[in-house]
């Protein structure tokens, strides 16, 4: 039996809101100062062809429990919401599971729903603290919110087509579900806090 469990997913150019450190600034504006442009369109479309892609490369992280599998699309949608905002995460969430709608719906309603629960949050906090510790709290508190939705989400609807009980799903949170979405979104938060400034200065470069 396969399950699909709920694991997976400021506007550039507005500058840092607060005064800091130059150690402590953690990203440069980028983009087009929140204009719907051809290439801010076309920068959407790269992300969301990304996570496309990624969202087909799967693998097991727990051992012992194969079928819960980790795939790194939700990177792109963190990336792509500190590099533009919230409307870039949700959209990126959204469009780059697409293609999993027509091969298991169900399995792409919980990918979309902690996605989006995760990507959110942490550019909303970001757009407002454009700096290390800003990007930390964003990730951190997307993190736990995307956690807690896996949890309740895996309760409500993975016994509507996994032929289990909820009490079934229920004894798995410990064992199985819970680790996994630990190190799931630790994967995602650092390798985002890591990749993200040097993505930030390649759009820079390229908007210039």
């Amino acid at each position: 039996m396969s399950i699909r469990t709920i694991v997976d997913g400021s506007e550039p150019g507005g500058g840092i809101t607060e005064r800091t450190s130059p150690k402590d600034a953690h990203s440069t504006g980028v983009g087009d100062s929140g204009r719907w442009s051809t290439r801010r369109i076309a920068m959407y479309a790269c992300f969301v062809a990304l996570s496309m892609a990624l969202s087909f490369i799967e693998f097991p992280l727990i051992p012992g429990v194969q079928w819960l599998k980790y795939d790194p699309s939700g990177i792109v949608a963190l990336v792509a919401g500190f590099a533009y905002g919230p409307a870039a995460a949700l959209i990126v969430s959204i469009l780059g599971f697409v293609p999993h709608l027509f091969i298991n719906p169900w399995g792409t309603l919980m990918a979309w729903l902690v996605a989006v629960g995760m990507s959110v949050p942490a550019a909303a906090i970001y757009r407002r603290r454009r700096t290390r510790s800003g990007a930390v709290l964003g990730l951190v508190a997307g993190a736990v919110i995307a956690l807690v939705l896996a949890i309740v989400g895996n309760l409500v609807i993975t016994p509507l087509y996994a032929h289990m009980t909820v009490s079934q799903v229920a004894a798995l949170i410990v064992p199985a579900l819970l680790p996994f979405n630990l190190a799931k979104y630790a994967i995602n938060c650092v390798v985002t806090f890591l990749v993200y400034k040097p993505v930030s200065e390649l759009l820079n470069r390229s908007s210039r």
